[in-house]
């Protein structure tokens, strides 16, 4: 699961879902080339979509490091998952 922008031309061909193991339903249903069409069109289903997504991917964000924090091991897991959040889709 990760932060969602959808300008990337790279997703204009790409029917996969825009991420298989989300909770969000949005984000297992509809495909990158559905939601990069909708933003190019600038249809508002698009921004809700990618809202929907980035609001699911913060959440489990905060989630897990509220986890990590309980078990003692949230610098460990920043410092591994730091570098993977500032990678760009």
């Amino acid at each position: 699961m990760a932060l969602l922008t959808s300008k990337n031309l790279k997703w204009k061909t790409d029917f996969s879902p825009i991420d298989e193991t989300s909770p969000c339903t949005s984000s297992r249903f509809y495909t990158k080339a559905y939601l990069r069409h909708l933003i190019h069109s600038q249809e508002i289903l698009g921004a809700q979509i990618a809202t929907l997504h980035n609001l699911s991917f913060f959440l489990w964000l905060v989630g897990e490091a509220r986890k990590k924090i309980a078990e003692g091991v949230f610098l460990e897991w920043k410092n591994q998952i730091a570098p993977a959040l500032e990678q760009r889709l």
